[in-house]
């Protein structure tokens, strides 16, 4: 099978698998959680609690949705574009991984902001007081996280 066949059909079915994870978890918070009281699953460290969220990470931009909109295509259209250009190869699984997590967590969201125009959180982070968050935005950061060390240390030039 051809290498970019391949590339593309990985890319599609682990997006899709992560994408239905997330939803199927936020379809579990809303049935589970709204409306009551906060689960503790480790006390004094992690809950779970329904929110909806209208803005972005730490709930900036609340009510934005026209924004989130534009900016959600513009960031899918620019993944897959680097997709494309993207040799596959083992040198450059990183950016691989880093591109279906980024697309898979905007892809999860998205879906939130079309059809509810907010997006549901229910991971509470409590010793740090972190913002309420979901799997979608776990893979976005650890995609951002992964691309940050990748860049510092494995494609750092000399």
């Amino acid at each position: 099978m051809h290498k970019n066949v391949l590339k593309y059909i990985l890319f599609f079915a682990i997006s899709i698998v992560l994408i239905l994870i997330d939803q199927y978890t936020k379809y579990l918070a809303k049935i589970s959680l709204q409306n009551k009281p906060p689960y503790v699953v480790i006390k004094d460290v992690v809950e779970l609690v329904y929110t909806e969220n209208e803005g972005a990470a730490f709930g900036i931009l609340q009510g934005k949705q026209w924004l989130f909109y534009v900016l959600t295509v513009i960031i899918i259209i620019a993944i897959l574009i680097a997709l494309y250009k993207l040799d596959f190869n083992s040198h450059n699984i990183i950016y691989f991984i880093f591109f279906t997590l980024l697309f898979s967590g905007a892809i999860g969201n998205f879906i939130d902001r079309v059809k509810n125009r907010y997006v549901v959180d229910f991971i509470y982070f409590k010793p740090i007081n972190f913002p309420v968050f979901n799997f979608a935005d776990m893979l976005i950061t650890i995609a951002c996280i992964l691309i940050i060390i990748a860049t510092l240390t494995i494609y750092r030039k000399d």
